[in-house]
């Protein structure tokens, strides 16, 4: 098969086609003909050196979400038949023709979408629901913080959110990128090189606050979110874009009953995937296909231009997802 693989740690040309071996899928996986690939920013970080893989997933394929056509199925596997369209979460080896997947992290591709909008969905919305579903603990009419809204991640975040009955703010760094999340259901978009987020959301909220926030940034931007966070608050932190060592009020945290988690998924087991894609089978899927939740795909490369994909996502102009199509 046809593989894209880091033969270095680089820049985004250090992506090259190569031809692998076909994966050999476990007894409870399913061998997948990869239609299209997702392009996520930990991608970026393996192929840096700086994101390493799990124990057996492919060292120098990255690659965390498909969609395509099984091919063949393990022993285990009851689900899924040869021939079935799926979308699913893996931890590397997803930019290839084929990929192997644990049948618990495969879902049925929703309503009528295309394979490139279905490999747009597995990783943000496993994370989004991990994080500001489960750990966070968002309820209805409760009110989201989103960071970096015009994310893969914050498109997700946003229209989430709202389809299950909360108010959702986000950061974004433009205003065409405000006005993109506001046109996907966000209530105020707040321009970050224009605006201080805290003093914003302090205003929106009359003072009280936002019930969750969804942090990618870290940094700077730790003790601003424990400002604005109501209480019993939670911050949920993804990343540490802006750093990981920060100086924070511990005060804030006891005086307002306030909760900091995070988490990262590429290393979880897969019972513990399969358990999210339950929840996003029962309470997304069925928003994706009535067509409440849509994907959103800025660009699609050619698989071969892996490389260009890559710089897209690092000069940070693109709004929603970016997929590369085999």
């Amino acid at each position: 098969m046809k593989a894209i693989v880091i033969t270095q740690p680089g820049a985004p040309d250090v992506l090259q086609l190569q031809e692998r071996p076909l994966p050999v899928i476990k007894h409870n996986e399913v061998l997948i003909k990869v239609k299209a690939s997702g392009v996520n920013r930990p991608d970026v970080a393996q192929r840096k050196g700086n994101y390493p893989p799990p124990e057996g997933a492919s060292p120098d394929i990255p690659g965390l979400e498909i969609a395509g056509e099984i091919t063949q199925i393990g022993k285990e596997v009851t689900r899924f038949k040869i021939g079935d369209k799926v979308c699913a979460l893996v931890s590397g080896g997803g930019y290839a023709e084929f990929c192997a997947a644990p049948e618990g992290q495969c879902l049925p591709i929703p309503g009528n979408l295309t394979f490139g909008e279905a490999a747009s969905l597995p990783e943000t919305f496993f994370t989004v629901w991990s994080n500001v579903f489960d750990r966070g603990k968002l309820q209805p009419g409760e009110s989201l913080l989103v960071h970096g809204g015009s994310s893969g991640i914050g498109v997700t975040a946003i229209q989430m959110g709202v389809a299950l009955g909360s108010t959702v703010y986000v950061t974004a760094g433009s205003e065409d990128k405000c006005r993109f999340c506001e046109e996907l259901g966000a209530l105020k978009a707040i321009n970050y090189k224009k605006e201080n987020f805290s003093e914003q959301i302090k205003e929106l909220t009359n003072g009280k606050g936002v019930n969750v926030i969804l942090d990618m940034v870290g940094g700077d931007y730790t003790q601003q979110n424990l400002q604005i966070l109501a209480e019993d608050g939670r911050l949920v932190l993804i990343n540490t874009m802006k750093g990981k060592d920060v100086a924070i009020d511990l005060s804030l945290i006891m005086r307002k009953r306030l909760t900091i988690t995070g988490s990262t998924l590429r290393n979880r087991d897969v019972a513990f995937k399969a358990a999210i894609a339950a929840n996003l089978e029962k309470y997304a899927w069925p928003l994706i296909a009535s067509g409440k939740i849509k994907p959103v795909i800025y660009k699609i490369f050619q698989a071969a231009e892996a490389s260009a994909a890559h710089q897209l996502m690092e000069d940070s102009t693109h709004m929603g997802k970016i997929v590369l199509s085999w």
